[in-house]
């Protein structure tokens, strides 16, 4: 299966280019009920990149890197005491960008698998950049996936149709190093759709949000919810519809800066 409900790709055990790291659940991460939340395992998610590309050598030569995709599938619920283990690999590249999977496991058995599309990028020139040659090679050796390439997979919903609109403050807090939101708040977002729909909670979860252009302090963000139910759901691939898929869509005026999609698993 692809786009949406697209097949993860499983991880490969025991190779030796699957970094393999272990660290505490913080309570920063939390929801009221000790379940890891949507943004916190988007920081983990982050924190290992950035740990792996540590220990590959490439901290400096790679420092900057942008998301355009981040899929999550909670599949079950990871749980405040516990300690994370988290594997992140390569399961696709081009020569600017590749897709990587990070899989956490709770040692109480909980369970979250991502993959995220992430673009290199030059600060220099304020666009992707070619990604050394060595360091793709090292990422080859857990994929064959060599000529990766972007396809968007969700659309922005209308303001006209919305069964809600909700503004989201941009806080000073919210911005990183590249002067944007960063990419956790943007599931700081999911986790507050998700508290007035506890339900969606209960069976597995998938949630994809895809990046159109960046959100800046200041920015009037809008949160336009659109809820399509069995039936009409076509529109996000054959798989899909038979089940109802909410969107979430990140806009500043008639711009959109990015798309949400959620549905059970």
């Amino acid at each position: 299966m692809t786009g949406l409900a697209k097949t993860m790709m499983p991880v490969p055990d025991g190779h030796p280019d699957v970094f393999d790291t272990s660290w505490s659940l913080r309570m920063a991460d939390v929801d009221r009920d000790g379940r890891l939340r949507f943004d916190g395992a988007t920081r983990h998610i982050q924190d290992v990149g950035q740990d792996q590309l540590r220990q590959m050598g490439y901290e400096e030569v790679h420092p900057a890197w942008i998301v355009r995709r981040t899929m999550i599938d909670l599949v079950e619920p990871i749980e405040f005491p516990d300690i994370l283990r988290l594997r992140r690999w390569c399961s696709g590249t081009s020569t600017r960008w590749c897709e990587m999977r990070v899989r956490i496991d709770g040692r109480k058995g909980g369970l979250i698998e991502s993959e995220a599309f992430w673009i290199c990028f030059s600060r220099e020139t304020q666009s992707p950049g070619r990604i050394a040659d060595d360091f793709l090679a090292g990422l080859r050796r857990t994929t064959d996936v060599d000529r990766l390439r972007w396809k968007a997979y969700l659309k922005a919903g209308a303001r006209e149709d919305a069964v809600a609109v909700r503004k989201y403050p941009v806080r000073v807090t919210d911005i990183d190093l590249f002067d944007h939101m960063n990419n956790s708040v943007y599931w700081s977002v999911v986790e507050d759709y998700l508290d007035t729909v506890p339900e969606l909670l209960k069976a597995p979860l998938r949630v994809t949000i895809e990046h159109d252009s960046a959100v800046a302090l200041g920015d009037d963000l809008d949160i336009m919810v659109h809820v399509y139910p069995p039936g009409s759901t076509d529109k996000f691939g054959p798989e899909l519809t038979d089940r109802t898929v909410t969107t979430l869509t990140y806009a500043v005026g008639d711009e959109t800066k990015a798309v949400a999609s959620l549905f059970a698993r």
